[in-house]
């Protein structure tokens, strides 16, 4: 303990303004190596869940972004043609995500109604932490509307619990029949972006067909286009609900099969991450060779020092000990600090009551955090083998003799 003190105070720390910079390097070059591996992780993740989606005939509605909408102008009448359009002429997944009620639970969250058919059900993949799937019935009752809810919920709202909603987006106020409970931390990737995630521990997924559609609000009408999948279809026959969609409601939707989203995300994304992989082995590059040449300096400055420990029986493999000990901590302080941030960013979104981005994990961070921070655990341990190795091959070049006391 004596001697690593000894080293830690005179050799490693000798220069503490150039140490505590090779830190702060270390922990950027540590958080950009995070989140690159947890975005590829994220993007694997969702990738696997849309991948279903990635079959010939399915196609994805998506405004197009230079559609001059005016949905003030919408009426009712038209956006029911349209869906009496889709049933008369299509099979299609439906599924409206995101209207805010007005209903009490222990965590002061904001619930989400989520709306969804038959179609977009058997292709979401609803894995449950208790209770039964949605049956989705010819004649929904919609006197007692049978719901899956989200793992925030299940103890303010138990399986068997009715839950009234007098701001739906359905006609007249409703009852929701707890049916079954999501599993924990349950979410959809994005069909435009498979590394982003919603999360639904605060949501309420409510079935629909298609007289309830019919009858729907405008609101759960015109936000149901946005993301509806057409599926065994044609893109002529995309193209042509296209074009009636743009004559009843003067909207431009394109409609892409899911291979055009993925190969439109690869094209920004391999960027991002070609940005992000560069800086960061700049940084550990940077790092390294801080780090071996304040090394070799405060050696070579303390070298009388060095020399009286060798004589007096401190060998090259203890010496390896030492410095393998000081790395490891500074690595380890860095992880800390690294699980320290990412856990109170997981946090703040609970203490913000942003119930879409807000999850449980394993002490505060999800699977995908935990997998990231070994891989960046892993670069760590390399770093560090890196620089001890190569230090210590450059310290026993330095000739080591009774003279350096004279």
């Amino acid at each position: 303990m004596k001697i690593f003190k000894f080293f830690l105070t005179r050799i490693f720390l000798k220069r503490p303004i150039l140490v505590l910079g090779m830190i702060a390097l270390l922990f950027l070059a540590n958080y950009f190596s995070f989140t690159a591996a947890r975005s590829i992780i994220s993007t694997s993740q969702g990738y696997n869940k849309i991948e279903i989606l990635n079959k010939k005939g399915n196609f994805i509605a998506n405004l197009d972004p230079n559609s001059k909408s005016d949905f003030n102008s919408l009426k009712k009448g038209d956006t029911q043609k349209i869906y009496e359009y889709l049933s008369n002429n299509y099979e299609y997944a439906f599924q409206a995500n995101g209207f805010v009620t007005s209903l009490n639970n222990k965590n002061d969250m904001e619930i989400t109604l989520n709306y969804i058919n038959k179609d977009a059900y058997k292709i979401n993949r609803f894995n449950l932490f208790e209770g039964e799937e949605l049956d989705f019935q010819d004649e929904l009752n919609v006197e007692e509307i049978p719901v899956l809810i989200g793992y925030g919920l299940a103890k303010t709202y138990p399986i068997g619990s009715v839950i009234k909603i007098n701001d739906s987006s359905l006609p007249n106020p409703i009852n929701l029949k707890v049916k079954g409970v999501l599993e924990k931390d349950f979410y959809h990737s994005n069909f435009y972006a498979p590394n982003s995630k919603n999360y639904f521990n605060f949501s309420i997924f409510v079935p629909v067909n298609n007289k309830i559609l019919q009858n729907s609000k405008i609101d759960l009408q015109v936000n149901g286009l946005m993301d509806l999948i057409l599926i065994h279809s044609t893109k002529k026959e995309a193209l042509k609900l296209s074009k009636y969609i743009e004559e009843n409601t003067n909207l431009k939707f394109n409609f892409f099969s899911q291979q055009e989203n993925f190969n439109y995300f690869e094209d920004y994304y391999m960027n991002s991450l070609k940005i992000i992989g560069s800086i960061t082995i700049i940084l550990l590059i940077i790092v390294i060779s801080v780090a071996i040449w304040n090394n070799l300096m405060s050696i070579r400055l303390m070298i009388s020092d060095i020399t009286i420990n060798l004589l007096v029986g401190l060998s090259y493999s203890k010496l390896r000990r030492i410095f393998y000990g000081y790395f490891g901590l500074l690595l380890f302080l860095n992880i800390i600090g690294l699980f320290i941030i990412t856990a109170f960013n997981r946090y703040s979104f609970w203490l913000k009551k942003d119930a879409i981005f807000a999850t449980y994990g394993k002490f505060g961070l999800l699977d995908m955090d935990w997998l990231a921070l070994l891989i960046v655990i892993i670069i760590d341990i390399i770093i560090s083998i890196l620089i001890v190795e190569i230090s210590l091959k450059k310290i026993k070049s330095i000739p080591i003799s009774l003279g350096v006391l004279q």
